[in-house]
């Protein structure tokens, strides 16, 4: 079974696509077809920040597919449609209105349930199409590669990252990585369900604490095993390595607050491009929270 790492964050700016990044090429085949961590197939990165996917910036990987990401809205049927008003009391969420001699659809507001559908006496609903997204898929010497990317002036990311995650699925034995969006909304929920382990990124300020703090209450509601990454590591207090060791969640990694490593991202390099000694340093991290997933999956009976 593959095994499927979230990289997630309380808040924007941390490092977390940093992270997910040089994480994923870490486990990769080098470019020179070494065996991996991974069983020797490339590991998987999915960026999930649909609104504002920056992956691919630090990856450059060829596109080879693409797919549209749609929603079934209902469109009425006029001829059929008496007026009854039904379909708008089911809408939870006041997608549909009786206005004047028809009942009209803010397709945005549409979650695409069907209920509506479901719920009309007269048959005069159908469900269409409407594109909401884009996804693609393509790969590097180093890993397989999968993005979402949300249309401008859309809502809902939720179901593009859904889609994305339907439609580009790990293999047997392939390693996942999700960068997920940050923050701790519905759609870093919706990418870290269904993960084995979720590493949370964080730096060493009061700001970072919060927002850690904010992270890993969702993730334990979602009882999937974590750990904590600090980045700029040497700035601020100790706030967070007391939160950690209070609840007992372990820190995984420490990166440095250095000029070489700033610089190297701000121009688009990886970690690992950067510091090549942490290649080995990464291999290790997912070595150990492999480790600790299998032993919460035992604890849990899974």
């Amino acid at each position: 079974m593959a095994m499927k790492i979230a990289v997630a964050s309380g808040k924007g700016g941390t490092g977390k696509t940093t992270l997910a990044v040089s994480l994923a090429v870490s486990l990769g085949a080098n470019g020179r077809g070494e065996r991996t961590p991974s069983e020797g197939r490339p590991p998987l990165l999915l960026d999930c920040d649909v609104e504002a996917p920056d992956a691919h910036l630090f990856l450059e990987p060829t596109v080879e597919a693409s797919a549209k990401a749609v929603l079934q809205v209902p469109r009425i049927v006029q001829d059929r449609c008496t007026l009854c008003g039904v379909c708008t009391e089911v809408c939870q969420f006041n997608a549909l209105a009786l206005l004047g001699d028809e009942v009209h659809l803010f397709p945005e507001l549409c979650h695409a349930c069907g209920s509506c559908k479901l719920a009309c006496p007269d048959d005069a609903i159908e469900e269409v199409p409407r594109e909401v997204g884009l996804l693609e898929a393509g790969s590097t010497d180093d890993l397989e590669f999968g993005r979402g990317l949300l249309n401008v002036g859309e809502a809902m990311p939720l179901p593009v990252i859904r889609q994305l995650k339907d439609w580009r699925h790990p293999e047997p034995g392939q390693l996942l990585v999700l960068d997920t969006p940050p923050g701790t909304s519905c759609p870093m929920v919706e990418t870290v369900m269904g993960s084995d382990f979720v590493v949370l990124v964080t730096e060493p300020t009061p700001c970072g604490l919060h927002d850690l703090e904010l992270a890993v209450e969702v993730v334990r509601e979602l009882a999937i095993p974590m750990g904590v990454v600090i980045n700029r590591d040497g700035i601020g207090d100790s706030g967070v390595e007391e939160f950690c060791a209070t609840e007992d969640i372990p820190i995984l990694l420490r990166i440095p607050f250095q000029r070489e490593i700033a610089e190297g991202i701000a121009r688009g390099r990886i970690l690992v491009e950067i510091r090549p000694e942490y290649r080995e340093i990464l291999q290790d991290m997912t070595r150990r929270v492999a480790e600790m997933a299998g032993q919460a999956g035992r604890r849990s009976g899974t």
